[in-house]
This record gives C-alpha cells, structure tokens and sequence, in this order.
C-alpha cells in the first residue's frame, strides 16, 4: 500500500501542466551502438538537456509554484550539493522570490557556480547530513523561508514523475524504465508514473556499489542508511527518505549495483559515441546494463539520463 502521502495520478498530471510553461520536454534518443553493445534496444530520455541540466528543474519548479502567496514572500530553502540547489535557485528566480541554498563545501566547482549565476544566496557546511539539515533549519528560524526537501516531499516527487510521463506517453513501449537512485525523489516517481500510467511497465533503478544503502534497504526491506558512500557518482550521495523509500518498496521491480569502472565506461561511451555530456550519475542505468543487470537481453529499455553536470576539470578519464 503507497503512504498517504505520496503523489496521485492526478498530481502528477497537475505537476505537468504546472511545470509546463518552463520545463523541457526532454528529447528521447537511440543509438544502435548501445543496442549492440547491450543486446537491448535502448531509448535514452534526455533530462541532462533539461533546464539546469538535470531532471531536478522538474520538481523544485513544481514544488515553488504550489506554494501559497504569503508562503512565496518568504521565500524557499534547501540543502542540496548541486543539481537540486540550481534547479531550486532558478525556480525561485522565475517566480521572482528569494531562494536560500545550503551546500556542502565538496560541492563540485561547476554547480556551486550556477547556483551563484541564478542569483541564490549560499550557505557552506560540512559535508554531513546533520550539518546540512540544521544549517537549512537555522535558515528557517531566521527568514520563515519554505523548506524544498531535495527529494522528500510530495510536491518534488510529483514534479520529477513527469520525466517517466513524457516516455510513457511518447509512443515508445519501454518494457522496463531504468533510473539512478540517491535520495529516491526521481526513483519514486518514476514509479509512481509507471503504475498509474505504465501498463505493466517494470522500474529497476541502478546505484553504485560504493555507496549501496537503497540496494541494501530494498534487499532486506528494512532501512539502511547512507554512511561513507565512496564513489565518483556525486549525486547519489544521500539516504533515502522517510516518504522516497516506502513508496519505492511498494513499486520498484528491483535495485541493482554497479562498479566504479562501469560508470566511468559508461561516462565515456555517452560522451563519445553518442555525443550527449553526462554526469557520473546520470551515467549509472547505462553501467548496469553494461554489466548485464536491469533488463532481460532483447528488451526495450529506457534509461533516463538523470544531469549532465560536469566539472570539465575533473573528469574521470582524465590524467591526474
């Protein structure tokens, strides 16, 4: 049974028509080179091609235009260690209210940057959830802004689940859709679009091993948090949430896990084969089928290529 409250059909079909005037609808591609290296047929959905170049424009709009007037005034908060602090700082500018973003110090050059260029004001933290948390409560205190958990909240689910909407509608049939999954906002919502919307569609979703809590919740059925994650995939980082995980043991057909070299190779094979720029963790659903997990051979699979958020200074392949 799904909680209380997680998002309806008929929010996630709301989150669309709200959202629509801003965000992308974000371009599905194939490539016959993935289908032959895969033995599946391959659909890539875009959403490092999405404003902010990452699918979390979806949900941080949606989540800034649901709030009331006198909330808006006030303005919103989040902590974030990148794509969602950029989605929620451009959010907040086009409803044109202040926007307040904690991120960790680690926190790659090229996002804190862009956050910056959408005009919010940073707070820098320790690169902990406790930290992260109570720099954005101390905020709250202060400035009575509006907290736009990054994943965590219903109006921010509803927003990305328009991204498995787009493909579920586009006329492709996915007999699978394969997302990374870090804190489970796009993951849940993914399936929430595919039970409502799907038609039998199965949603796995890919973490890397180095940092394999939702694997593990999922496995056991029980929650494992987050702690020490080691892995290049940035965005992937976070636990879980008390709303993301529930609803995720109740739709997610499976969780599977890759290696840090998969996703590098992965990286690499986006960016040179089919010329799309993608960042670590948007690179993860194509290394779990590179390594044979997430779908049967000589299906049709669709990956959703979660950012496209890249440090050109760092990039995995490159000599130290």
């Amino acid at each position: 049974m799904l909680p209380d409250r997680a998002p309806t059909a008929e929010d996630i079909r709301a989150a669309r028509e709200r959202i629509a005037p801003y965000a992308h609808v974000t371009p599905i591609l194939s490539s016959r080179t993935l289908d032959e290296r895969t033995g599946r047929r391959v659909l890539l959905k875009c959403e490092n091609l999405q404003r902010v170049g990452a699918f979390k424009f979806r949900g941080a709009c949606n989540a800034v235009l649901s709030l009331s007037e006198e909330e808006a005034r006030r303005g919103v908060v989040t902590h974030s260690s990148g794509n969602h602090a950029q989605a929620l700082a451009l959010a907040a500018r086009l409803r044109g209210i202040p926007a307040r973003i904690v991120m960790p110090r680690t926190a790659p050059a090229v996002k804190v940057a862009a956050v910056k260029g959408y005009g919010a004001e940073i707070t820098f933290c320790e690169p902990t959830l406790e930290a992260r948390t109570a720099a954005a409560d101390a905020i709250i205190a202060a400035t009575g802004a509006a907290l736009v958990h990054p994943y965590d909240d219903p109006r921010v689910i509803a927003g990305q689940a328009t991204c498995a909407l787009e493909i579920l509608e586009s006329g492709e049939k996915p007999d699978v859709l394969l997302c990374p999954v870090g804190g489970g906002g796009l993951t849940s919502g993914t399936a929430l679009s595919a039970r409502y919307f799907g038609g039998g569609v199965r949603v796995v979703a890919a973490e890397p091993a180095g940092a394999d809590d939702a694997f593990r919740s999922f496995t056991i059925r029980s929650y494992v948090p987050q702690t020490g994650p080691k892995t290049i995939a940035d965005g992937l980082l976070t636990s879980l949430g008390k709303l993301t995980f529930p609803i995720i043991l109740e739709t997610v057909s499976e969780i599977v896990t890759v290696s840090e070299q998969s996703i590098v190779e992965a990286m690499r094979l986006l960016w040179e084969r089919c010329k799309l720029v993608v960042e670590p963790s948007g690179a993860v659903p194509l290394a779990a089928l590179l390594e044979g997990k997430g779908a049967p051979e000589g299906s049709t699979v669709a990956l959703i290529l979660s950012g496209g958020n890249v440090d050109l200074d760092r990039l995995p392949w490159s000599a130290a």
